[in-house]
């Protein structure tokens, strides 16, 4: 078959269960599979696929067909920027998360002292290994609950040559220093929200759900932030923007005051 062909037949099956994305998709997959870059694709279309290359190609695509996220087909996503390692034990990155960071720049941008950053609940390290790379004056320290979570965030921050430092560690409860500033992407789904996307059902759930409308794990962390961010401190967290309110004014119990939203990112200031 060609690649033309594939692509074509590929595509029809992903439009036909409903992935907008199905062009991208298609594309997405047989050039990881192929190893060539998207252009190859456009330039070659009447090239054969070899044998077993179009057997390892239908087999990612029954995966996508599977509704599984294209990142754990292809191992990596993309995040302001850069390309990082993703495995299914740790959340897609999502564009959503790139508003926290704009906001971390404004707020970071004429600094030069020395400052400390918490990456809480890290996943793949997006959050904190972004800030880094991108305002080296910071100390970065991620934290995850998940082993597995640390191994990918360690990779990452590897293969993208930022010095950070790892820890395991449910939120900061062994947090020993405080920081100015406290970043966190913690599992913000309600289990009772029925509107959401058939990929998340392969992600992991500890990361996505969260009870007490989605806010369990950020109710746990607000007493935390009191404790750990310096006087004048930010905490950037992200959430539904249907949230926002209900944190903020559980904030104010602990002296945490909001400074605004975002989109998906909420900001808190420690008296």
């Amino acid at each position: 078959m060609t690649i033309s062909a594939w692509l074509i037949d590929a595509t029809k099956q992903l439009k036909d269960i409903g992935i907008e994305s199905n062009r991208l998709d298609a594309e997405l997959i047989l050039a990881h599979t192929l190893r060539k870059p998207r252009t190859y694709l456009h330039a070659h279309l009447d090239e054969e696929i070899d044998e077993r290359r179009y057997d390892i190609a239908n087999a990612r695509l029954d995966l996508r067909l599977e509704r599984t996220p294209l990142a754990y087909i292809t191992g990596h996503k993309e995040f302001y920027g850069r390309s990082f390692s993703v495995t299914p034990s740790v959340l897609v990155p999502r564009p959503e998360s790139e508003a926290l960071i704009e906001w971390l720049l404004e707020l970071t941008g004429d600094e030069i002292t020395p400052k400390k950053l918490v990456d809480v609940g890290t996943g793949s390290g997006i959050l904190g290994i972004t800030a880094k790379l991108e305002r080296p004056h910071l100390d970065v320290l991620l934290t995850d609950i998940d082993a597995k979570a640390l191994t990918v965030a360690t990779r990452n921050a590897e293969q993208l040559g930022a010095s950070v430092h790892t820890r395991r560690d449910n939120l900061l409860d062994t947090q020993g220093y405080q920081a100015e500033y406290i970043v966190a992407n913690l599992p913000y789904v309600d289990e009772a929200w029925n509107d959401v996307s058939p990929e998340l059902q392969h992600e992991p759930q500890h990361a996505l759900y969260a009870s007490q409308g989605g806010l369990k794990l950020i109710y746990q962390l607000l007493p935390q932030l009191e404790r750990w961010l310096t006087p004048g401190g930010i905490a950037l967290l992200e959430a539904d923007p249907t949230q926002h309110a209900t944190i903020q004014d559980a904030a104010q119990s602990y002296g945490l005051n909001g400074i605004g939203s975002h989109d998906y990112a909420l900001g808190l200031v420690r008296d």
